[in-house]
């Protein structure tokens, strides 16, 4: 993992990235927003940065959003200042970590953004004779097309093949085809030339030269518009790119992974993808099977999720109940692994006790609505009146009463079940912690009680 130390805080941000640096990180460091940014236009990729929140943090993630550089920015600051940790976040810094640097708390931040990068979870024979082929292939310096339904797993399997190749060393550098418009993605791959165009303020390297020695992946290429495909053959035909406005190529050296959740050949039939391109990338195919169809590995990734967010929330469970086993290995799972992953995440924030029972159990039903499996066996069973009187039994306790004050109940009412933890209950409600921070800021303001967390006092800090 790279990261990005941006100022000093008297020596005690240098101490966090020794921390870092003992933990695997590779760690660079400037005094100030100019020349991180300098930093990052001309190639010094960064997954993390760990900001001095003395400097103005506000103009940094301004600078990172106006040139589409998405990097996660944690602040840093000396003491545990509420007022400080709340303005960062409200800036957009992602968390507040104080300072002088506790060496877990460090290692927790660094596992946060690196966490399952390159692991892989599996026990059914389908999955194991995919990856059984990816690690023959993976040495290699072949260009591999990954395809698969959304949810399968297509990064995290790029990202193993990466660590398992010659190149595990150097930079792994992802571009999301699909998230980028068609006329940002070409300086976003090739980089651009300072006045090449309209807001270009510096110059800046394109990702593959962020790459150079390591690995690209092109998430979702099918959706990359055809004029930058021609474009993109040339620069994997010849290992040369040229920036937006520059006059003079670049050589690059790269290992090029795609990936896809469409029928490539199809689209190829279609017009819609250069046949000559779709030949060069799909030296090798993986193509990554559905959750339905590897039963197998639905009771491995379930435990693994269920340790991974005990651990994260602090809270003990060390069981799934068979009976909610069950329930899971018979679910249609169109979301695949993210959907087991959410229904997880949730199960874990909702069980009572050290055991995961069919209550916490929140499966997605067809309009991608979350269900209660209690709820689910409910509806079979109780007849459409029962519930036209229990749903009406609901309203009408709500009738006379406001939107905000049902609302505020039930943010209240969340945040106890949750003991005050501010992360668990926005998971729960559906809504950003910022947006949480900031309605239990007003109900304080408005001299309603709020729940403090792990000792916190019952009134936010005025921020």
């Amino acid at each position: 993992m790279r990261l990005l130390i941006v100022g000093s805080l008297d020596g005690h941000i240098t101490a966090a990235g020794k921390i870092a640096i003992s933990r695997g990180a590779k760690v660079a460091h400037v005094d100030d927003v100019d020349q991180a940014m300098h930093a990052l236009r001309n190639g010094q990729g960064a997954d993390l940065i760990m900001f001095d929140v003395a400097l103005d943090i506000q103009r940094m993630i301004e600078c990172l959003r106006n040139e589409r550089i998405n990097i996660p920015v944690v602040a840093c600051g000396i003491g545990t200042s509420a007022e400080t940790a709340v303005k960062a976040i409200k800036a957009g810094a992602k968390e507040y970590v104080p300072l002088p640097p506790d060496a877990e708390l460090i290692a927790a931040v660094l596992a946060a953004v690196t966490e399952e990068s390159s692991a892989l979870i599996f026990s059914d024979p389908a999955m194991r004779s995919v990856l059984k082929l990816a690690d023959q292939v993976a040495p290699s310096d072949a260009s591999i097309l990954i395809t698969g339904e959304s949810g399968t797993g297509k990064e995290v399997m790029a990202r193993y093949i990466h660590a398992h190749s010659r190149r595990a060393s150097k930079p792994f550098i992802s571009v999301n085809c699909a998230a980028i418009p068609e006329n940002l993605l070409e300086s976003e791959l090739f980089g651009h030339e300072k006045g090449s165009f309209t807001g270009a303020i510096a110059r800046r390297i394109g990702k593959f030269e962020e790459a150079n020695g390591g690995t690209l992946l092109l998430d979702e290429i099918s959706e990359m518009h055809p004029r930058l495909q021609a474009k993109l053959l040339r620069a994997i035909q010849e290992r040369v790119i040229d920036r937006v406005g520059g006059s003079q190529p670049v050589k690059v050296d790269i290992r090029l992974l795609a990936t896809s959740n469409r029928d490539m050949q199809d689209e190829v039939r279609k017009g819609n993808f250069r046949d000559d391109l779709f030949f060069r990338l799909n030296v090798m195919a993986l193509e990554l099977p559905p959750l339905r169809q590897r039963p197998g590995d639905i009771a491995a990734l379930a435990e693994h999720f269920m340790k991974k967010y005990a651990e994260a929330n602090g809270v003990h469970i060390t069981t799934i109940a068979p009976e909610v086993m069950d329930m899971l290995r018979a679910h249609e799972w169109r979301g695949n692994v993210r959907e087991l992953e959410n229904t997880m995440h949730r199960a874990v924030l909702l069980a009572q006790g050290t055991v995961i029972g069919p209550e916490a159990i929140m499966l997605t039903g067809g309009r991608g609505i979350p269900v209660s499996a209690l709820q689910a066996q409910a509806a079979a069973v109780v007849p459409a009146s029962a519930s036209a009187k229990a749903a009406a039994g609901v309203t009408s306790a709500l009738v006379g009463r406001t939107v905000a004050a049902v609302e505020r109940d039930l943010i209240i009412d969340t945040l106890q079940h949750c003991l005050g933890n501010r992360t668990h209950a926005a998971n729960i409600l559906g809504i950003s912690i910022r947006t949480l921070r900031n309605k239990l800021k007003q109900y304080n303001e408005e001299g309603i009680p709020v729940p403090g967390a792990h000792g916190e006092s019952d009134h936010m800090p005025a921020a």
